[in-house]
């Protein structure tokens, strides 16, 4: 399911949600709860607050999925959402948690009323022929939950009688959990996606440079020892930090640094021919950002300005601060490109390019982490350069670097 259909499905469902709280405030104003002293509203608006205030706690647990874990969290805040007596929440096979009393009797029988509810797909409400004393639990109302792979479990309300404004409640309670299970679909296939970008840009990472690297350190074996021991490690922590296996982000000092090591590798073997400007303020270097969103846009710098042209090329980085954003750009003195072709390339619409899948991967993932007015900018023209401009806000929501991996100490 797109997007755009969950967010109309998302108002769908706090619309819904509404109406129950509608549905409750009645039943509030019966009860006549009211703080003395304070004006808090008529029963009814008092009811729709605490109905949404009600949902948006038991949204955050039910973003993880259909767990055990995040069912406990939501069960609790459902049946009070509900104001039933008791409350279950199932995948397809078995209880993920119950809320209230009757678990001991009524748990076993709960999976044979889904099981019937499974093969119809529709809600139903159902007597639970209970014969125990005392038990509260005289209805229960089987509702579907359901995702992109079809009904993934059920939602299960008892009450003490049946009840035709708890079948409604509860169907539609169920549609609003069902929204969120989607959600959290969503954010799983966001997560697929961003690996996978991130394997493609790892698998761009040439083994021709791979090969050249190696080369241009057996060259100083001999002639320069030390300095060949330092491009090795230049070249394992490299390596090391490209192809990490942890976390969709990491911060501008720790890309920065595998930027110095490229470009160490890449010194070593034009020699002179690189000359490279690095101007970095210190309060920006702890912002995260995504992981390998520079990187490649260094590697192009090199292949326009070095490999497609025999001139010395310039390279300049820099990093600065600009209030809640740090503003980073990446600018070469190389050969260019036609705008026109850049537009096809950012398109999709040139995959034979020699800019690789870089330009368009890093554009597609700082749009999906920061929105579309985050996009790089990008300055060209044959014969002119190239110059990347990328804005990162300092903080946004979910976007936190993990910590780097061990490193083997050096000798």
């Amino acid at each position: 399911m797109s997007g755009a259909a969950l967010v109309v499905l998302a108002v769908a469902g706090a619309a819904l949600l509404l109406t129950a709280g509608w549905l409750a405030g009645r039943w509030q104003a019966r009860r006549g709860e009211r703080a003395a002293g304070l004006d808090l509203g008529t029963p009814v608006e008092r009811a729709t607050f605490h109905t949404l205030h009600t949902a948006s706690l038991a949204a955050p647990p039910l973003r993880a999925g259909l767990t055990e874990d995040a069912a406990r969290k939501a069960a609790r805040r459902l049946r009070s959402l509900l104001g039933t007596e008791a409350l279950c929440l199932t995948d397809r096979e078995s209880v993920l948690a119950w809320d209230g009393p009757g678990a001991d009797h009524h748990q076993r029988r709960a999976m044979a009323r889904v099981a019937v509810m499974l093969e119809s797909g529709r809600s139903q409400s159902v007597q639970t022929e209970c014969q125990r004393p005392g038990c509260p639990l005289k209805w229960a109302v089987v509702a579907p939950l359901t995702g992109e792979d079809g009904m993934l479990g059920a939602l299960v309300a008892y009450g003490s009688r049946e009840s035709a404004v708890l079948v409604r409640a509860a169907t539609e309670v169920a549609r609003w959990v069902s929204v969120q299970l989607e959600l959290s679909e969503l954010d799983r296939s966001r997560t697929r996606l961003m690996e996978a970008e991130i394997k493609a840009l790892r698998a761009q990472i040439s083994p021709h440079f791979i090969f050249n690297s190696l080369a241009a350190i057996a060259s100083f074996v001999r002639t320069d020892p030390e300095r060949a021991r330092d491009l090795l490690l230049e070249f394992a922590d490299f390596t090391r930090y490209s192809f990490r296996r942890h976390g969709e982000f990491t911060t501008l000092a720790e890309e920065l640094r595998s930027i110095e090591q490229y470009l160490a590798l890449a010194g070593a073997r034009f020699g002179d021919r690189l000359k490279v400007t690095l101007q970095v303020a210190p309060e920006v270097l702890p912002v995260a950002l995504p992981f390998l969103c520079l990187q490649p846009l260094v590697e192009n710098a090199v292949k326009h300005g070095l490999e497609d042209s025999p001139e010395e090329c310039r390279i300049t980085i820099t990093a600065r601060d600009a209030g809640a954003e740090a503003v980073i750009t990446v600018e070469d003195n190389g050969i260019g490109m036609d705008p026109a072709l850049l537009r096809r390339i950012l398109a999709g619409e040139h995959a034979g390019s020699s800019s690789g899948i870089g330009l368009p991967n890093i554009d597609e993932r700082i749009r999906q982490v920061y929105g579309d007015a985050y996009g790089p900018v990008i300055e060209t023209g044959v014969g002119a350069g190239l110059k990347v401009t990328v804005r990162i806000p300092k903080y946004r929501a979910g976007v936190h670097s993990s910590p780097p991996g061990p490193h083997p100490p050096r000798f």
